[in-house]
């Protein structure tokens, strides 16, 4: 193949390089930052809450009729239900990767339109919710207040008018869901003193739905010849205790008027008190912050802290923001290591080029090719809708090795001409890409063929894999291009011819005494290795027999060492559930739940941890069950032994076994794959 107007025309060359480069760091510019590629099926939720209802209850008349209508909705994997004690009830619709979430929502709420006359009047009355949500969390954030000067009631209610409303509004977040409840005016009636008048609590709720209502009087004036027109105002729906306790139950006949206050103890309170939040031991309320289908994960995650250090300049004096979980801590300390890995492996290729090439001029060239390759592979990944991820990242890194291979080969082959005796390395290049160009294309071609077929792979871990393969078949492509263009053009310019003994002209110096040194040693192993070559090639059946023990050897380790999609690594971040026995009341879940944290706050490696009284993340909801995030140090704070987050784990565990009796908790690490 004729290459020499590359060769030529070293301008054309390096402004194809160039704009390879320009492209690649357009691409690097909009590439979204995760941890993996997203392999999360679009997510629908159903939800409604049922009052005073068991779960039984719940899945008989609310779950039964929904999952009925929903099943075997367009894409649809499966779909999981869950009902609790609390009144609540979900269902969670999984789709096949690929599916449109809006279009999925959609068909959704057309399937529950059809149950909706199934359902009991308490539900329709309140409600069916169906949204589009992911299931892992992307940050978990507690409002507290350090001198317990705020009670829970205030935090919640700040919370929810103040802090939830601007996260939601945050572009990319699906759902925030935030452990607390709104302000309620409670209604304690008292059965003894209800029995006395004959009532029951139909009794009160009629006389609530009578007086406590928003009316429209109308007006009037508008006929009948009148001066003035007036629009009738109507005090509307009670608002403080005082105002309902003198709501009129009976009036008797003597006189004597019945008022509510009479039959109930009333008091400004939470709508529920099914659970309860807890930071460091105080007061809280946490919110849960969920990422919407098809975003950027580490832009949400990014919006929202920077959101809330400017929501943290107004808070009340005593109230604090402290974030438990963010998703974007473990990423780029990853990914941070990662680039430092690609950087140590970009020095020692060039240090070990330049050792065997034995020329700076030389290894310019090979050291020009790498980034060229690399950075061009960031706009290929961008046109693919891939991420820049670990496993991109970490193809990058294995590229290294296999770009630089082109280059060199070019570099080699131009060599090889000047030592054949030619005066002009111009027509060493040309001469040396004629003989060149068709190997480098095969050669790239066999490269590229053993990585694609990896994007062919189906289901979870042809997500992955995918990303992998097609980044090092980018890569390599694009050292292709580079070794074809810019490094016949760069040894045309920059290399000299060879003198009569094969080498430049030099003044010898410490780093010629150091190739002759290094000459001399590789020559050595070289010698020792050819005779090992020969002594297996004399004797076949020594050879036969060594593949033949090798693989046994490999179906023996296959065998035994563990698998995984992804290993298992230190997150920063640990959960810990706890259960009781059915039946638990809520103070003494409350008071298992605190020895529990004082055991947590014990541990050196602990930074935070956050309590959730009636919530598990694997068991449910209800008065017998309560969770904890607990947030570990920084990595640079836990380098001794046994505070590294497994350790921490077998640590808690063996210390709840032996402390805590009545429940149990179990430790485990948020999963790798989100």
């Amino acid at each position: 193949m004729k290459l020499d107007r590359f060769i030529n025309r070293p301008v054309l060359s390096t402004v194809i390089s160039i704009f390879m480069v320009i492209l690649g760091v357009i691409g690097l510019v909009f590439l979204p930052i995760t941890q993996y590629p997203d392999i999360a099926p679009p997510t629908i939720q159903v939800s409604t809450t049922y009052t005073g209802a068991n779960a039984q209850t719940i899945l008989n008349s609310v779950i039964a009729p929904l999952e009925e209508s929903i099943n075997g909705v367009e894409n649809m994997l499966y779909m999981t239900s869950t009902a609790t004690n609390t009144g609540s009830a979900s269902i969670n619709v999984y789709f096949k990767q690929g599916t449109d979430p809006d279009m999925a929502a959609v068909n959704v709420q057309n399937r529950v339109a059809k149950a909706q006359n199934l359902l009991p009047a308490e539900v329709t009355r309140v409600g069916v919710i169906t949204e589009k949500r992911q299931t892992s969390m992307l940050m978990v954030f507690s409002l507290f207040s350090p001198d317990d000067r705020y009670s829970l009631e205030f935090l919640e209610n700040y919370a929810k008018i103040n802090v939830l409303p601007l996260i939601q509004r945050v572009s990319g977040v699906g759902a925030a869901d935030v452990m607390a409840t709104d302000y309620s005016m409670r209604i304690w009636l008292k059965p003894d003193v209800m029995a006395q008048y004959g009532l029951m609590p139909a009794d009160i709720a009629g006389i609530l739905a009578e007086q406590n209502i928003e009316a429209a009087p109308g007006q009037f004036g508008d006929q009948g010849n009148q001066s003035f027109q007036y629009v009738l105002t109507y005090k509307g729906r009670l608002q403080t205790p005082e105002e309902f306790g003198n709501m009129v139950i009976r009036a008797n006949d003597d006189g004597q008027i019945l008022y509510l206050k009479d039959v109930a103890d009333i008091e400004l309170g939470r709508l529920t008190y099914g659970f309860k939040n807890f930071q460091n031991g105080h007061n809280a309320v946490s919110a849960m912050v969920y990422q919407a289908a098809g975003s950027n994960a580490t832009a949400i995650i990014g919006d929202i802290t920077n959101l809330l250090e400017d929501i943290k300049k107004d808070l009340p004096p005593g109230m604090e923001i402290e974030t438990t979980l963010n998703a974007n801590d473990f990423l780029f300390a990853s990914i941070h290591e990662v680039i430092k890995t690609l950087i140590e492996a970009f020095i020692l290729v060039f240090f070990v080029v330049y050792v065997f090439l034995q020329d700076f001029r030389s290894t310019l060239i090979p050291a020009i090719a790498i980034p060229v390759s690399l950075i061009g592979t960031f706009f290929a990944l961008y046109l693919m809708g891939f991420s820049l991820n670990l496993l991109t990242l970490c193809a990058l890194v294995l590229a290294i090795a296999i770009v630089v291979d082109d280059a060199i080969v070019v570099v080699e082959g131009v060599h090889a001409k000047l030592d054949q005796g030619y005066k002009s390395p111009r027509k060493a290049s040309i001469d040396a890409m004629r003989e060149l160009s068709g190997a480098i294309i095969s050669i790239t071609l066999v490269m590229m063929s053993v990585f694609i077929p990896v994007s062919f792979m189906p289901g979870t871990s042809g997500t992955f894999y995918r990303q992998f393969g097609l980044t090092m078949a980018f890569a390599i492509g694009f050292s292709a291009i580079n070794a074809l263009t810019l490094s016949p053009a760069l040894c045309a310019i920059l290399l000299k011819p060879h003198n009569k003994d094969g080498h430049e002209n030099k003044k010898t110096s410490f780093i010629d005494r150091f190739h002759i040194a290094f000459n001399a040693a590789y020559n050595t192993m070289l010698s020792k290795y050819k005779n090992g070559v020969t002594h297996f090639v004399h004797h076949k059946k020594l050879s036969f027999a060594g593949v033949i023990v090798g693989v046994i050897v490999l179906v023996i380790l296959m065998n035994i060492t563990p698998t995984g999609l992804v290993p298992n690594e230190d997150t920063g971040t640990i959960m810990i559930t706890a259960d009781l026995q059915p039946g638990t009341s809520q103070e003494r879940t409350e008071k298992i739940l605190m020895e529990v944290d004082s055991i947590i706050a014990t541990h050196p490696a602990v930074k935070s941890r956050t309590q959730i009284l009636g919530f598990s993340f694997i068991g449910g909801q209800g008065n017998t069950y309560g969770s904890f995030i607990v947030k570990l140090k920084n990595w640079d704070e836990r380098t001794g032994k046994g505070m590294d987050a497994n350790s921490v784990i077998g640590t808690l565990y063996m210390k709840f076994a032996t402390e805590i009796k009545d429940a149990r908790v179990l430790c485990f690490a948020p999963p790798m794959i989100p």
